[in-house]
């Protein structure tokens, strides 16, 4: 027969786990938080893809014209003139500066997904926990 110390605390484990337990399931806006962060993440990260591409065919038409020719910038609804030289010098920034982007927002994606499923391993475990502790103090107790 077990002791009575052995199961008040096991009872006192079961009932630490149980509110730990209720704990996160009363929080279930850290779940979703960490799965708008991601999307929004996408998002952004989909736009500068497609900015990078726009750069890049702004680059191979550059390169297809002469120097000294006429370049315009399309500032929307306009067309502005622009500099051959100096629209050769700053699509290249401008690609350069959205790849760095795109590789942050790629760090920062794998972070939040990490810390996503952090949480649900969490819950999973205090699930298990319980119900381990649950079945363990109801078969010492009939014993």
């Amino acid at each position: 027969m077990a002791s009575s110390t052995a199961i008040r605390e096991l009872e006192h484990d079961f009932e630490n786990k149980a509110n730990d337990l209720s704990k996160l399931q009363k929080n279930p806006n850290v779940g979703s938080i960490l799965t708008t962060d991601i999307a929004k993440n996408h998002l952004v990260k989909k736009k500068h893809t497609v900015q990078r591409g726009e750069n890049e065919l702004a680059l191979k038409e550059l390169d297809l014209v002469n120097e000294g020719a006429n370049v315009y910038k399309l500032n929307v609804p306009v067309l502005v003139k622009q500099d051959w030289a100096e629209a050769d010098a700053n699509v290249p920034k401008r690609i350069d500066s959205i790849s760095l982007e795109l590789k942050r927002l790629d760090v920062t994606v794998q972070d939040l997904e990490a810390k996503q499923n952090s949480k649900n391993d969490e819950l999973c475990l205090n699930d298990v926990s319980v119900a381990f502790l649950a079945y363990y103090v109801e078969s010492t107790m009939i014993a």
